[in-house]
């Protein structure tokens, strides 16, 4: 007779738990579609030649999937700032500072500073993620020793990085001869490009590798147990001995490395401009997209790369939608959003439940 091992009935255990999430997605998908057609039809579209063209755009080619990538590299990062927060029972929604303070370390080292290849650009990049860090840990501090909100001092440290930024980048980092965008990273700090007609780059595999590291840490070690447990049942991550302030510290780390590798990724590895524009143009809301990013991925590392495909995928085709169907640029942004929306609410849900049981 047939016996089933242990190993397959993990393996099956496995399974049915991503059942249910993945049909709560596809119906979740399914829903926000319907209400995005019904707005096209009430505007005077087709929504079947719309979506057709938003398919294309974002998965019709391989140079459509490239630049689907290209757009889902910094989001399925800043995704982890705050999946990783949630985890450990923190809404941290500081990616979108430290995303920023991340740009500017990378242009630092990557456009001023000429260094042998191989060597520049992982510098570069490494001084983007402790960028990163740095602005994470002031809020860090603030709630371990001072019990402030992570809400309030994430929000009031985005603005002051927005126009720290701004500042550094027009006035100390800008390219000769132009205050619109800062110097370009040299040749030497740049990451390569996988395909031409495209802009997606090597650090897509960087962000991946990533994001599958911080999930083995969450799933597979006894300091990620511990973070869960923080998060879960802080009275029974006391009684086991965690450490509760360390797990708070070691979250806006995690957090802070994730935003500091979003920036980089921006300005080594996104061409054609490798800079920061002086407005932030380029960078601008790719912290708090992630916010959206972790709630459809569930909070998992690995969920996030799935979700922010999905969500590049929208944002690269919805030009098309707009381009080639003549779907205005305002239904275009509203339709992702409902989209978007409806992914979102299972995981907002449970968060809520978690929060008020």
């Amino acid at each position: 007779m047939f016996r089933i091992t242990k190993a397959t009935r993990v393996l099956i255990r496995h399974f049915r738990g991503l059942a249910r999430p993945t049909v709560e997605s596809a119906v979740a998908v399914f829903i926000g579609l319907l209400i995005g057609a019904l707005f096209m039809i009430a505007s005077g579209y087709d929504p079947v030649t719309a979506y057709s063209a938003l398919f294309k755009g974002a998965f019709g080619s391989l140079t459509a999937l490239a630049e689907t990538l290209s757009f889902a590299t910094p989001l399925m990062l800043t995704a982890i700032t705050f999946a990783v927060g949630v985890k450990t029972g923190l809404f941290n929604i500081g990616a979108e500072g430290q995303l920023y303070v991340g740009a500017i370390g990378a242009v630092a080292v990557g456009g001023a500073i000429a260094l042998p290849a191989g060597l520049h650009i992982a510098a570069a990049t490494a001084f983007a993620m402790f960028f990163g860090v740095l602005w994470a840990l002031p809020v860090a501090i603030l709630k371990i020793w001072r019990g402030a909100h992570e809400v309030i001092s994430t929000i009031m440290l985005n603005w002051v990085a927005r126009y720290l930024v701004m500042y550094i980048a027009i006035y100390f980092l800008a390219r000769p001869g132009s205050t619109e965008k800062t110097l370009a990273t040299l040749p030497s700090a740049r990451y390569s490009l996988l395909m031409s007609g495209a802009s997606l780059t090597t650090v897509v595999f960087v962000a991946m590798a990533f994001c599958i590291g911080v999930y083995i840490l969450l799933w597979h070690t006894k300091l990620g147990y511990e973070l869960r447990l923080a998060g879960t049942n802080p009275d029974a991550a006391h009684y086991a001995g965690v450490n509760t302030r360390s797990a708070i510290l070691l979250s806006f780390v995690i957090g802070g490395l994730a935003a500091g590798l979003a920036g980089a990724t921006q300005v080594l590895g996104h061409p054609p401009g490798w800079c920061v524009h002086a407005h932030l143009g380029n960078i601008i809301g790719l912290g708090f997209a992630g916010i959206g990013i972790a709630l459809i991925g569930r909070n998992n590392p690995i969920g996030g790369i799935f979700a922010s495909v999905f969500y590049g995928g929208m944002r690269h085709g919805g030009r098309y939608m707009e381009y080639y169907e003549g779907v205005c640029s305002e239904l275009v942004v509203g339709i992702q959003g409902v989209i978007i929306i409806a992914l979102a609410t299972p995981a907002i849900l449970a968060i809520l439940r978690r929060r008020f049981k």
